[in-house]
């Protein structure tokens, strides 16, 4: 990749506005609408037909949240590196370590934005080719005070302010000269007692004589600063998604056996469940709610009965593929739930347990998984004790 726009995404920081004492990370990896914040940034970026490459800044204790935040991003993601000690030596590590794949124009973004639009990025790469700097930005609509010590001590004139957003759009060379030339003035500024604050890459532009230019933001690029934020970031993420619900059925009578397994849990009984498979009538419904909110087949499309190398195979199997093709899609599953019907074995006694093995299958937090039971009234084969039936839901987003 020569030539072209670059991002340069800063996770460096440590958000501890966002923080709560039962998330024991940084805001950054925190997890929003199913995956990390940082996932969502990432996705973006590297699904955009006009983005050549990406480079993450990252604090040196986060590497093992980092590589899982970038699980699957594709091969637009390069590489990381460590950030400094403030967002400026961050920002410029990025940048000397972007300079090896020559961009012509970067585009540098707060790893806690994550609901911006392709749209936005697409108006950022027009205008920056035209202009060489560019930031998005919202003029300010409420009235402003000034105060002291509890106080209002004056009504700030509101004309001609703008509140700034990331990504922030250069031509490469232009903002890496700027961040050079500050951190030299930083370094001399401390014996003229002279503090040089920037607090975006658009400050240090400005002060290094970079005209930049005001493109139209988006009310919904939110940065996500406290835990209130999580919610309006997951409703405005939840826009454009393709949600989906599943339903599934399966039906397996009973034969001799010592145990029957449902769900992925062996329950000691007095017969077993038959099948081809291990008969796991609660995984099987599942699967097929997950294949049926896809709209792509059934268990029996994709591992046919009559296929010998399915015979007595745990049902997991089945289960961790439909999940698989969810994500392969972009998607990730939101709850899923499952009604075992029966009149034995007893079932409560192992929902827990059932719901802790689909979560750990699905790679879910349990509070996304149900399991719960009823019985027909001893009406029907159910009734009789002729076999177990289960339905299942399962809700994804694309």
């Amino acid at each position: 990749m020569i030539n072209g726009h670059y991002v340069l995404v800063v996770a460096a920081g440590r958000g501890n506005r966002a923080r709560r004492d039962d998330i024991a990370v940084p805001k950054q990896y925190a997890s929003l609408s199913g995956k990390p914040i940082l996932s969502h940034v990432l996705d973006k970026f590297a699904t955009h037909s006009l983005i050549n490459g990406i480079i993450t800044v990252i604090h040196p204790d986060d590497e093992q949240e980092y590589h899982l935040a970038s699980q699957n991003i594709g091969s637009k993601l390069l590489t990381f590196v460590h950030g400094g000690e403030t967002r400026q030596q961050s920002v410029l590590n990025g940048l000397l370590a972007l300079e090896a794949f020559k961009p012509e124009f970067v585009h540098i973004h707060d790893a806690a934005r994550p609901c911006f639009s392709a749209a936005l990025l697409s108006r950022l790469v027009a205008d920056v080719e035209t202009n060489g700097a560019v930031v998005p930005a919202l003029a300010v609509s409420d009235t402003l005070k000034r105060g002291e010590d509890g106080l209002i001590t004056e009504t700030v004139d509101r004309t001609g302010l703008f509140a700034v957003q990331t990504p922030q759009s250069f031509k490469f060379e232009t903002i890496l000269a700027a961040h050079q030339a500050a951190i030299k003035a930083a370094q001399i500024a401390p014996k003229n007692h002279v503090t040089l604050n920037f607090t975006d890459d658009a400050s240090i532009a400005e002060w290094h004589g970079i005209d930049v230019r005001l493109c139209e933001g988006e009310a919904k690029n939110i940065k996500i600063t406290t835990w209130e934020d999580f919610a309006t970031g997951a409703y405005y993420l939840s826009e454009g998604m393709d949600i989906r619900v599943g339903h599934g059925f399966d039906v397996h009578c009973f034969e001799a056996g010592e145990a029957v397994i449902l769900c992925g849990i062996s329950i000691p009984f007095e017969k077993k469940l038959k099948g081809h498979s291990d008969a796991d009538v609660g995984l099987h419904a599942l699967t097929d709610a997950i294949y049926g909110a896809l709209a792509d087949g059934d268990i029996g499309v994709h591992f046919p009965p009559s296929d010998p190398q399915w015979k007595g195979a745990a049902s997991d199997v089945f289960l961790k593929h439909a999940a698989s093709l969810v994500g392969s899609r972009g998607g990730v599953i939101s709850n899923v739930d499952v009604t075992l019907i029966c009149e034995a074995p007893k079932i409560s006694p192992y929902s827990d347990e059932m719901r802790a093995r689909i979560a750990e299958i699905l790679e879910l937090d349990v509070s996304r998984v149900s399991v719960k039971a009823t019985t027909t009234e001893r009406l029907g084969f159910t009734g009789r004790g002729e076999g177990i039936s289960a339905m299942a839901t399962a809700t994804i987003r694309l």
